[in-house]
């Protein structure tokens, strides 16, 4: 397995990846908003397993007085099969280490919490919930 931040001219292989979660999304849209978000360094890191792109998780390093230094996990999606758990736990270990070596204070992230399996994983990894969520349309 290897794990590495794509490249733009990579972005199909991470718009794949995320077509197992947010299908709504084209790849245009996909395209401008990474190239958006990359202006203010997000990063895309996939997991690559057997030649194959397994997992995305769209990241950046922000600084906020609430949480500090700390490294924001936007997305975390793996491809629906067998090892996605497992592909899953491999990148969260990788992006725990990363925020190490960046000398972060946290970490957020947030999921879908209908996947027990993944939600105890997450448990068992030291994070907590800490807080709800709220979204709001702005028209």
């Amino acid at each position: 397995m290897q794990i590495r931040e794509i490249i733009l001219t990579e972005l199909y292989t991470a718009y794949e990846i995320l077509q197992h979660e947010k299908e709504e999304i084209s790849y245009k849209e996909f395209e401008d908003l990474v190239y958006e978000m990359k202006k203010e360094n997000y990063k895309i890191i996939t997991l690559i397993d057997d030649n194959r792109a397994t997992t995305y998780a769209g990241i950046k390093i922000e600084t906020n007085l609430k949480y500090k230094k700390h490294l924001h996990i936007y997305e975390l999606i793996s491809i629906k099969d067998k090892k996605n758990l497992q592909y899953t736990m491999e990148m969260l270990s990788y992006l725990i280490d990363f925020a190490k070596m960046n000398l972060c204070k946290n970490i957020l992230f947030s999921f879908n919490e209908s996947d027990s399996e993944l939600n105890l994983s997450i448990i068992k990894n030291g994070f907590q919930k800490a807080e709800s969520l709220y979204i709001k349309e702005v028209k």
